[in-house]
């Protein structure tokens, strides 16, 4: 199903997305009523903890959960595209040319029977009426422009045959093969050193602007969220607990769950010797939520309200909403946590 788009710059439109995996001993619900926009040309970063939904977010955008055991409700448009209504063939025909994903481990996402070249060829072929040689070349233009070395030898070697930096690259060039609207990148540097991380997130950055692209990031990294975003989303338990601007998340966060994560990174001015500060506990068992604030039980500004029901979201800003009852404990602007400069993300 294909619905009118709308005229106002908005790529993504998500309200109210829940989704329930079924296929354990008890319901799971992962996403929790998520309502989140992109703009075209926007980077919204999604940060929080391991388990807090990030990436169950981000696939269903491709809609790439086992149909089987899971429900999925809500409203979820793309590009005026019902994304939750497409037919098989409407979704195959979504995937790649609107919306495309860059996978955290390129070398699980690639198949190793076949060479990378003929990954991308095949791609640009299902979804564009082009000669396998029109392919090839179009092949070639991608892994010259994310930047890899002897572009043309590296379009006949298989997955196994790059090194991990090169297969990101190449798993970058396959996702931007179709010309998309909506770049997906699931913590696509997490499994690599620190200077090929930094080489990757400039490359995403530049991409980005040069093609208009609107992406959704998913990072556990908030020096990353800096790097490339233009808004920060926090997520925790299956649900957005606070979002904004990235400058305003990250000099006056209102969650305490937003100024956690901030206060335990390292930064310049950490005294030798001394500990990060860490959250306590444990993130709550998404099968068996509590009824109110799903980080009451960490938090150290909560109080009996916070348990009761879970906090309705509020504006302090334009763009700048928050789940918490205690706002105002969290007033205070946080102490530097991340850098915002490729050279600093470097140091």
């Amino acid at each position: 199903m294909t619905m009118a788009a709308k005229d106002d710059g908005l790529l993504v439109d998500v309200r109210g997305l829940q989704v329930t995996f079924t296929g354990g001993r008890a319901p799971v619900r992962a996403v929790d009523g998520v309502d989140l926009q992109v703009r075209r040309g926007e980077v919204v970063a999604l940060i929080g903890e391991s388990g807090s939904g990030k990436s169950v977010t981000l696939r269903s955008l491709l809609r790439l959960h086992p149909e089987r055991r899971t429900v999925m409700q809500g409203q979820l448009q793309v590009a005026g595209h019902d994304v939750l209504g497409l037919s098989p063939r409407a979704l195959a025909d979504y995937r790649g040319k609107v919306a495309s994903m860059i996978f955290q481990e390129p070398l699980l996402a690639l198949d190793p029977v076949y060479t990378v070249g003929a990954q991308i060829t095949e791609s640009i072929r299902r979804h564009e009426r082009v000669s396998a040689a029109q392919a090839q070349a179009r092949a070639l233009q991608l892994f010259e422009r994310v930047r890899i070395p002897s572009p043309a030898r590296r379009l006949a070697a298989y997955p196994h045959e790059m090194s991990g930096g090169m297969r990101q690259r190449a798993m970058i060039a396959l996702a931007l093969a179709c010309k998309p609207q909506l770049l997906l990148a699931d913590e696509p540097t997490t499994a690599l050193d620190a200077t090929v991380q930094i080489q990757i997130l400039l490359l995403l950055r530049e991409l980005q602007r040069e093609l208009g692209l609107s992406v959704v990031f998913v990072t556990h990294d908030i020096g990353a969220a800096v790097e490339v975003a233009d808004r920060i989303a926090v997520m925790y338990a299956g649900r957005i607990v606070e979002e904004g601007p990235a400058a305003t998340l990250l000099r006056a966060p209102r969650h305490p769950y937003t100024l956690a994560l901030l206060r335990g990174r390292a930064h310049g001015e950490l005294a030798p010797g001394a500990r990060l500060e860490t959250i306590p506990g444990a993130p709550p068992d998404l099968a068996r939520l509590p009824p109110g604030c799903a980080f009451a039980e960490r938090c150290r500004d909560a109080q009996d309200g916070c348990r009761v029901q879970p906090p309705p979201a509020t504006e302090l800003a334009p763009g700048h909403r928050v789940r918490c009852l205690r706002t105002d404990a969290t007033a205070a602007p946080a102490s530097p946590a991340a850098p915002s400069t490729p050279a600093a993300l470097a140091a």
